[in-house]
């Protein structure tokens, strides 16, 4: 079957092998990002609601259970937008780990919502919290993230830090630099004084490596990268998407369940699904969904058919995305 909310798994060099659950349903969010993966922010806000509810995701999560899929390393709540504004979050999480006891449960955010204590308090229940955190420099900030109105870096940075004192679970904190927004010296030296106190169990200091939002938004060169790294003691990820380890350790015990190959009838909606949340290359498809790679080039070529697949190449790779409904 068909999934809205469902998409994946894809390969994550940070968590490894990830079913991802959409929980916004469409672009919204609180920053409308110069690099952001999946476009252009279509409702800029920071206002919770139920933009998907949570029986609509669960219901889709318990149909993939029992449709006897290779299980994933880690369950992570992001898709379209800012998963943290779903006002439902916390029984989604209670659900996935109901349905998946012994599985872990990862949230994406830029962490702007973490400002709220309510919000906070719900990421408690989460196994792993992946925030951004790209500049503390105001001016910067604002033309990186283009954040809606109330938003500022420094509340968002003490937000975190107070996330760290109750929070029992890993965080893994990604700094994404382009170049000329958030490159400067003032910002390494912020971000070194927020990252010592914050203490993450992981830094990713990443540059863009696949399209953006904004076609002059690029990455820094590589010995930017790399001071920046050193500064920050990242961990040692070349770029935003590691390589998927192919010799990965499968999963197991209760989750464990029949395998079925991904070639059927559903390769088309999976891949599909997969690519209008995150831009990936042939081979992370045939890889991340176990589908092999002749028939992910099937698919992508019937979608490129119907005028909804775009195509950029970055450097020797050539990404993929599907446009949603309306885009042009």
């Amino acid at each position: 079957m068909g999934y809205s909310y469902i998409f994946g798994p894809v390969f994550s060099g940070r968590i490894g092998r990830s079913l991802g659950l959409d929980l916004l349903g469409r672009r919204v969010c609180s920053m409308d990002c110069v690099y952001c993966e999946v476009g252009k922010t279509d409702l800029l806000t920071g206002e919770r609601d139920v933009y998907v509810p949570a029986a609509d995701i669960l219901n889709e999560l318990e149909k993939w259970k029992q449709e006897g899929h290779q299980p994933p390393e880690v369950i992570t709540l992001g898709g379209l937008g800012e998963p943290t504004l779903n006002s439902e979050m916390p029984e989604i999480i209670r659900g996935v780990k109901k349905l998946f006891p012994s599985m872990p449960v990862a949230v994406l955010t830029n962490a702007t919502a973490m400002t709220d204590t309510e919000v906070r308090k719900e990421l408690l229940e989460a196994d792993v919290v992946l925030p951004s955190m790209d500049s503390l420099v105001a001016s910067e900030f604002r033309a990186i993230n283009r954040p809606c109105r109330g938003i500022d870096p420094t509340s968002i940075a003490k937000a975190l830090i107070e996330f760290r004192k109750e929070f029992n679970g890993k965080i893994f904190l990604e700094v994404l630099l382009s170049r000329g927004y958030n490159d400067s010296d003032e910002n390494l030296t912020l971000m070194k004084e927020f990252c010592t106190e914050l203490a993450p169990d992981r830094i990713d200091v990443v540059t863009l490596s696949r399209p953006g939002t904004l076609e002059k938004a690029g990455p820094v060169d590589s010995e930017t990268l790399g001071r920046w790294k050193k500064v920050l003691d990242a961990a040692p990820c070349k770029d935003r998407d590691c390589e998927p380890d192919t010799d990965a350790k499968k999963r197991s015990g209760d989750e464990t369940i029949a395998h079925v190959q991904g070639d059927g009838s559903h390769a088309f909606d999976r891949i599909q699904a997969s690519i209008m949340r995150r831009p990936q290359t042939a081979q992370q498809l045939a890889g991340a969904l176990d589908i092999p790679l002749e028939r992910v080039e099937q698919v992508l070529t019937e979608l490129e058919k119907s005028g909804r697949l775009h195509v950029k190449q970055t450097g020797n790779e050539i990404y993929y995305d599907c446009r949603l409904d309306g885009d042009t």
